[in-house]
């Protein structure tokens, strides 16, 4: 099975939610590490640099949530995956 381990996203969302509450809420999709760092920031929008890591990431999951809290997903900057042949798709 093919797992994705590692995404490298760049985000931009609006002031609210915080980032903390944005964090915490990717963190709840799964049993996953996020890294975030504002990159850009103006009165309206941040831009985000969010790194997540886990054992198997649900990006179709990571991908709705960052919708739902208003914010659109730029690009995916970075993205490792793994292959285990002991276990099936």
């Amino acid at each position: 099975m093919i797992r994705i381990t590692h995404l490298l996203l760049d985000v931009l969302k609006p002031l609210h939610p915080n980032v903390i509450e944005f964090s915490k809420a990717l963190a709840r999709m799964g049993n996953y590490q996020i890294r975030l760092s504002v990159v850009e920031m103006d009165s309206k929008t941040e831009t985000l640099q969010i790194e997540i890591e886990g054992s198997n990431i649900d990006y179709e999951q990571i991908q709705a949530a960052i919708s739902e809290m208003g914010a659109s997903l730029h690009s995916i900057d970075a993205v490792v995956v793994e292959n285990d042949p002991t276990e099936l798709d």
